[in-house]
């Protein structure tokens, strides 16, 4: 079996360009891969982490996992941005159940909207000055839930049988 190749740190920068650009062209394994590339070298790398979450979450429509993507969110140090990309997850999940329409998919996504726009709201409080990131965010999960007529999940309330 083949072995994979280490890029150079001085390539890393030109790497995250291209990473950037794949997933400006709608090819998220591919940025996914030059990510993982760059955190071989830097493990710690804030940009290539923030990358590969998102290419990650590019990636909810095909059934990838969230679970690598919410890990990796242990590993941004910035408190704003961790917020914020844990919204993100959230909220692609959400697009990605609603765009698979099984049965339940709009109450399941009503739920992923509700905990996007939570960490949204979390991250509004501790945003830098002037970026509204979370603010957009947020609104867009709320026209998502217009738009779709969401609503939450009913809970049925058994009463226990006579004895």
């Amino acid at each position: 079996m083949k072995k994979l190749k280490s890029i150079t740190r001085e390539g890393i920068a030109l790497a995250l360009e291209k990473a950037e650009r794949y997933r400006l062209l709608n090819e998220p394994s591919e940025a996914e891969s030059i990510c993982r590339d760059i955190m071989e070298l830097e493990p710690t790398n804030q940009k290539a982490i923030v990358l590969l979450i998102l290419t990650l979450s590019d990636q909810f429509n095909s059934g990838t996992s969230d679970l690598e993507a919410r890990n990796l969110l242990k590993k941004i140090e910035d408190p704003y941005q961790n917020t914020y990309y844990r919204g993100i997850i959230s909220e692609r999940l959400a697009k990605a159940t609603l765009s698979r329409g099984a049965l339940g998919a709009s109450f399941d996504a009503y739920e992923w909207l509700n905990d996007a726009m939570e960490a949204f709201e979390e991250a509004e409080r501790i945003r830098p000055q002037g970026n509204d990131d979370s603010i957009l965010r947020y609104n867009t999960c709320v026209r998502i839930i217009q738009k779709h007529t969401l609503r939450e999940r009913q809970r049925e309330m058994v009463e226990p049988p006579l004895e």
